[in-house]
């Protein structure tokens, strides 16, 4: 139980106790003073994401497993060039990305689904989120795009465009109603919004209108860029009410020593790493995951099949 939870339960046995008593007068003053000063102060002076990742996360303790494959990326930057050439439109290696893991998920169907009250339920569409940065970094935002899998890649990247471009306006209805509360709520009463808004939307797919979440609102994989930040490789945690299976993180592309035909050459490389749900993969699982990848870095072209 979070440390935050266990105070609320405390305090409502006390004032449970102090039902009926001659000490309900002073304890239930000293109960309201102690919870208005923990609502100003779990509430005031942070962003609202600092408040976000203080309502998500406890000691850790669950299992993870953290994975990490470093690709030539010589043919997908050719790739992407042509495909700019071709579309007009901007295409990165975060679409690329993306595409790859929609169609991991479609072949490693273990990967792709919820946890409904301890049972594995699968998702009929492989469903891919990017976060994307907004206020300088001080929030976060994603662009959810639906069976991405089907989708050209120039389709995908015109689809994450407006999506990030209606959040960086301020354009987004659905966001501006989620992020609404957190402005004034303290950590402790995000926490259980959250969590509840989270199940709901994540595991039961049901939509929370007055929230601005969708059902579903994550899909089953979650991708951050952090090479633009120039971070070779990091690994993300989870976030408990996105409740998606895996995390994906892309690094920058720098130069490395790769060995081809027995000889050491000097390319452009790319670390990618994921954190997953140990409840979703096993290894066959894990297997399909760099299989395709490392497929699809050396022959881009399968993205257009």
């Amino acid at each position: 139980m979070h440390t935050s939870n266990l105070r609320l339960l405390l305090s409502a046995l006390v004032a449970w106790w102090a039902w009926g008593t001659a000490y309900v007068v002073p304890v239930y003053i000293v109960l309201a003073f102690l919870l208005g000063f923990w609502s100003i102060w779990a509430s005031q002076g942070m962003t609202i994401l600092r408040k976000l990742q203080i309502a998500s996360w406890d000691e850790p303790k669950e299992g993870c497993i953290h994975g990490k494959i470093s690709l030539d990326a010589t043919n997908v930057l050719s790739y992407i060039e042509k495909k700019r050439k071709q579309t007009g439109d901007h295409i990165t290696v975060t679409h690329v990305v993306g595409k790859i893991m929609g169609l991991i998920l479609k072949e490693a169907t273990g990967l792709n689904g919820r946890i409904v009250m301890d049972r594995f339920v699968p998702f009929k569409t492989s469903d891919v989120s990017f976060l994307t940065v907004l206020e300088g970094g001080k929030n976060l935002a994603k662009v959810k795009v639906t069976a991405i899998d089907t989708k050209p890649i120039e389709h995908i990247a015109k689809e994450l465009e407006k999506g990030a471009d209606k959040l960086r306006k301020g354009n987004d209805e659905n966001f501006k109603k989620s992020m609404g509360p957190l402005h004034f709520l303290p950590t402790f009463l995000i926490r259980i919004i959250v969590f509840l808004a989270g199940y709901a939307a994540g595991a039961l797919g049901a939509d929370v209108p007055f929230l601005g979440i969708e059902a579903f609102p994550f899909g089953s994989c979650l991708i951050t860029s952090v090479g633009m930040l120039g971070v070779d490789e990091a690994f993300a945690p989870f976030t408990p009410f996105t409740r998606v299976p895996i995390l994906v993180l892309i690094g920058a592309v720098k130069d490395g020593v790769i060995p081809i035909d027995g000889k050491v050459e000097i390319r452009k490389k790319i670390k990618i790493t994921a954190t997953i749900d140990h409840r979703f993969m096993d290894g066959s699982q894990g297997g399909i995951l760099a299989r395709v990848m490392r497929e699809v870095f050396a022959n881009p072209d399968l993205l257009d099949k």
